[in-house]
Order: structure tokens, then sequence, then C-alpha cells
């Protein structure tokens, strides 16, 4: 009987075969364990193909345009993040980092599994798809094209809107690398790798050691033996749980609320206009939208900067607080809302993309400019310690019992 082990709970579960297009969930977490896609690997590499061409494009050409004191003005993914280089570096990065170094390097990433799967390289697969692995969490196209849309309704005001020639690679763009972000797996890479060098995907317990002494890699999952100290497939360093990761989460969750003190009380963005200087904080700046009609807008950016942020701090404080007293009641509800912390923690990026929009958008000296403020920075690095908090924590010690090492 072929086994494996759930990386979320580290429940010990039968491999059993799964139709193409169909998924096999863990029935204690319910994380999904095994997926038979409806694509092929030849099918992602094809819409990794599409998408890279679309790139340039996408980033290149403009995305919206408008119409400013009968000048027109325009902006691409990245114009207004490299404005901010210049007075607000951490801030221009961030957005530059997550909008298009993330997308160029998942898909390169993607190439390089598929060359080194061709060519049965160990080392360079191990590294690709560990690219993949971590990248994934960064792409943030999906974000910004939302920002994007809020960003036109705050100028509509000021100035007549047209659509730009990037606007369209820029949205085809956006739904290939939702396919792909949902379809590409690292597992699938090594599983391929294991049918072509004839190996076993899962561990046989009739002709291995005990039930209780299987491991699997949080790499490339493979099932396996725990007296090995290195995976016998990808070569990762084997481990019955993430070194340290509740000092980890601890640590970054702490320094997260921190920064939200002057995220939420300093200045996030600055507007002049005819002289006259607003300032306003994500508070301020919600209430502004209120009073000018814009309620969709108002509760989009109410609950990504300021909802978001907070819940995500709360809820992993909470799960935290849970396995350090040993709770055993409420184990599925904390495991669903760990994977819906992870999920929503990139769409705080959002206030940071519009800023980077506007900053492209309004710049006519003393008579109409636009420039973040110093919450911006503090907003931030809310965003990025979340994300790494989040992605720290070892799933599995929500399930560990009491008597288990931590």
């Amino acid at each position: 009987m072929h086994v494996l082990r759930c990386t979320s709970c580290d429940l010990l579960l039968k491999n059993i075969p799964v139709s193409t297009g169909q998924s096999a969930c863990c029935p204690k977490c319910g994380t999904r364990v095994i997926k038979r896609s409806s694509i092929t690997l030849s099918g992602e590499l094809a819409i990794a193909l599409a998408a890279f061409a679309l790139l340039i494009p996408a980033q290149v050409y403009p995305l919206i345009i408008i119409e400013l004191f009968a000048v027109k003005i325009s902006t691409t993914v990245t114009s207004g993040a490299i404005t901010l280089l210049n007075t607000f570096p951490f801030v221009g990065a961030l957005v530059i980092f997550c909008t298009a170094f993330c997308p160029l390097i998942y898909l390169l990433a993607i190439f390089a599994s598929h060359w080194s799967l061709r060519f049965l390289n160990v080392k360079a697969l191990y590294y690709a798809t560990y690219v993949i692995k971590v990248a994934r969490h960064w792409v943030m196209i999906d974000v910004f094209l939302v920002s994007l849309a809020i960003a036109a309704f705050k100028v509509r005001d000021y100035a007549d809107i047209m659509v730009g020639q990037g606007l369209f690679s820029f949205v085809i763009l956006q739904v290939l690398m939702a396919i792909l972000l949902s379809r590409v797996s690292p597992k699938r890479y090594w599983d391929a790798y294991s049918e072509k060098c004839k190996q076993e995907t899962s561990l046989d317990t009739e002709s291995d050691e005990a039930v209780g002494s299987v491991i699997s890699c949080s790499h490339c999952g493979l099932t396996q033996c725990d007296s090995h100290s290195q995976c016998n497939r990808c070569g990762a360093r084997l481990a019955l749980r993430r070194y340290q990761s509740i000092q980890k989460t601890w640590a970054s969750l702490l320094a997260a609320v921190v920064f939200i003190f002057p995220a939420n009380f300093y200045p996030i963005s600055i507007l002049i206009t005819n002289g006259k200087r607003l300032e306003d904080t994500i508070f301020s700046g919600v209430a502004s939208l209120i009073k000018t009609g814009m309620y969709g807008i108002a509760i989009i950016i109410f609950t990504a900067s300021i909802i978001v942020p907070v819940a995500k701090i709360i809820s992993l404080a909470y799960i935290l607080i849970c396995i350090h007293f040993k709770v055993e009641t409420g184990r599925s509800q904390r495991m669903k809302l760990y994977r819906f912390v992870k999920w929503i923690g990139k769409w705080s990026m959002m206030d940071l993309c519009v800023i980077a929009i506007m900053v492209s958008l309004i710049d006519r000296g003393n008579l109409l400019d636009f420039t973040p403020g110093p919450g911006a920075i503090a907003f931030g690095l809310v965003v990025v310690l979340t994300m790494i908090s989040a992605e720290s924590l070892d799933s599995r010690l929500i399930w560990d019992k009491y008597e288990q090492r931590k």
C-alpha cells in the first residue's frame, strides 16, 4: 500500500488514484493533497510562454491616459514606482518587486523547471521549483489591476480618462497568470521527474519501514523514511517541523504590530491642489471618499488597508496563542482561518499600488501634485511583515497533540 503525509496536518493518507481534472483533499484539515490538473505540463509551458510574450507590452505600454490641463499623461505599471524611488525608495521598490519583478521571476522559474525536467538536472529543478514556491505569493498583478481601477475613479474629477494600449495586454496577462498560479505545483514537476527516472512517488509500507517512521519532504512532497536527513529525491533537508517556526512568526508579527500604529496615524498620502496641502491618513482618506460619494471604493480601501492588516495580526496571534497553550478544540476552524490569512494577505498592497499610480498621473508641480506620506513606509512594512509571518508559520503545529514536540 502506497501512503503519503499531508503537508499541512501530518495525517498519514493512502495514496489513491485520482482522475484527470480531479483532486483529493485531506479529510482532517481540508488541504488538497493530490491534484490531477486537466492542463498538461506542455500546456502550462504554452500558457507561460504566452504570458511572457504579453509581459513586455503590459509593462511598457500605457495602461491608462488622462488629459489634465490640456496635457496628456500616461501611466505604466512601474512609472509611478520608479518616480518614488527618489523620495520613497522602499515603497517604490516594493511595488516594482510585486508587480514587475516577481511575475518575471515566476515565469522564468517555470521555464527553468521544464528545462531541468527535460535534462533531469536535479539541482536546477530544486532551485527552480523553490523560486516558484516562494515567488507565487508575491505576484500581485491582480492587486495592481484593482488598484488601477480605484485610481481611475479618484482622478476622474480632475481629468478625462482614456484606455491605454497596454491595458488589454495587462488584463490578458492577469488571466494567464491566474491560471498558472492555480495550476502550477512544484510537486507535479517532481512527480514527473520520478516518472522519468522510474522512481516511486510515494512510500510503499509493505516494502519499507513502519508507518510511524514516515516523513514527507516539505519541498517536493516525497514520502519516505524519517531516518534520512535529506530527501531522496530533491536533496532538501528533512525535518519534522520547520526550524524555529513559532519564533520567526512571533518576531515578524510583533514587528508588524509596532509599525501598524504609525501606518494609521501618520499621513499616507499628500495632495497639493492650488497651493493647498491636504494630508490624508488611511482613516481620513476613507472618510473623504465617503464624503464625495465613492462608497464602493471607500469600502474596498477600508477593508484592504484597515480591516485586513488588523485581522491578519489578530488571527495569527490567536493561532500562535492556541499553539502555545496546546488548545485542542477548534483546530479545523483555525486551519481555515490560517488559509484565509495567507490568501488575503497580498490585498493590503492595494493602497500602495494606488499611491504609485496617482504619483505618475498627478504631477503638475505646485498647481496639482500627489506624493506619499511617511505613513506609506510604515504601511508597506506592515504588509511585508504580516505576509512573512503567515509564511513562517508551520501549519502542522496547529494539529500537534499535547505530547508531541513543538
